[in-house]
């Protein structure tokens, strides 16, 4: 039976693209699996919120994620998780131990971003990005961690340097050894340049990774999936359009609540469907089998 990073590598290296949904804890992992899902997602920016209510601003570190981590995949029969990484936490050698780490939880593959430390949700004002020296060598630290993790190098210089040092870092993450690429805030020409360069130097491609968030805006903007397909894009996050939406149903079952003493008509899962989704048939019959030790069947 393959591992969960060998299923990410068919993945990035199949002609389909493929999205992956965003999910924080076993309950929204059994959902994405339930609904056919070829692999999931963890965001940082959502265990900031989940885990300690704060926004995406540096608040969680590697031991955080890997400890919602092993919610999900412990689910997830194999099914792949690529986790974010955030900037590895510190410099190389803290890049190199996230890998360690995140690997040990069950994890798929990661995303490692060159942001400075503590770093800022992608989508808000104010980011700064290391040198590009110090971020390949996060990237580099990392693929060499012996892991066998899938590694996604990601960079956010679009909005603080241009397109140039995007180019320039994703060349320099390519030679490092990046799995694949993650160019934040990314329309269809940048990726086309940078994979353009990344052919004419390395005489290769390297996938790409892409960005569907709401927090940069209408998901319903941007490249459609057959223009990504076309450049070179395999992987497609949807890292908090589930927290999102739970968020909302949950808001408005607590507003009726309190209006009228209870959840009334607003959207929510039959109690009998959420027992189901947890196998709780398939529970009570080991229950069954257990209580009787003459049971052998």
């Amino acid at each position: 039976m393959s591992t969960p990073p060998e299923r990410l590598r068919v993945l990035l290296a199949g002609p389909d693209l493929v999205h992956l949904p965003g999910v924080y804890d076993a309950v929204t992992a059994r959902l994405a699996a339930r609904a056919g899902a070829r692999g999931v997602c963890l965001s940082g920016a959502v265990a900031s919120a989940v885990a300690l209510g704060v926004p995406d601003l540096g608040f969680v570190n590697g031991s955080d994620i890997a400890a919602r981590a092993t919610q999900v995949t412990g689910v997830l029969d194999g099914l792949p998780v690529l986790a974010d990484a955030d900037t590895g936490y510190g410099n190389a050698l803290q890049a190199r131990r996230t890998a360690q780490t995140y690997a040990a939880a069950g994890l798929a593959g990661l995303h490692l971003e060159d942001q400075v430390a503590p770093k800022r949700c992608g989508h808000l004002a104010g980011k700064a990005v290391v040198g590009v020296a110090e971020a390949a060598g996060r990237v580099r630290a990392a693929v060499e961690a012996g892991s066998g993790l899938v590694i996604v190098a990601r960079t956010d210089a679009l909005s603080v340097d241009g397109v140039d040092a995007v180019v320039e870092r994703c060349l320099a993450f390519a030679a490092a050894g990046a799995d694949a690429l993650f160019v934040e805030g990314a329309g269809a020409d940048v990726i086309a340049r940078v994979g353009a360069a990344v052919r004419a130097a390395h005489g290769r491609e390297v996938p790409f990774v892409h960005n569907r968030s709401e927090a940069g805006g209408p998901v319903e903007q941007g490249p459609d999936d057959d223009e990504l397909r076309a450049l070179g894009v395999r992987l497609v996050i949807h890292p908090v359009s589930g927290l999102l939406a739970a968020a909302r149903a949950a808001a408005a079952s607590y507003d009726a609540i309190v209006a009228s003493g209870h959840a009334g008509g607003t959207p929510r899962m039959d109690w009998t469907e959420l027992t189901d989704l947890l196998d709780l048939p398939g529970q009570l019959r080991l229950e069954h089998r257990y209580a009787d030790p003459v049971d052998a069947r």
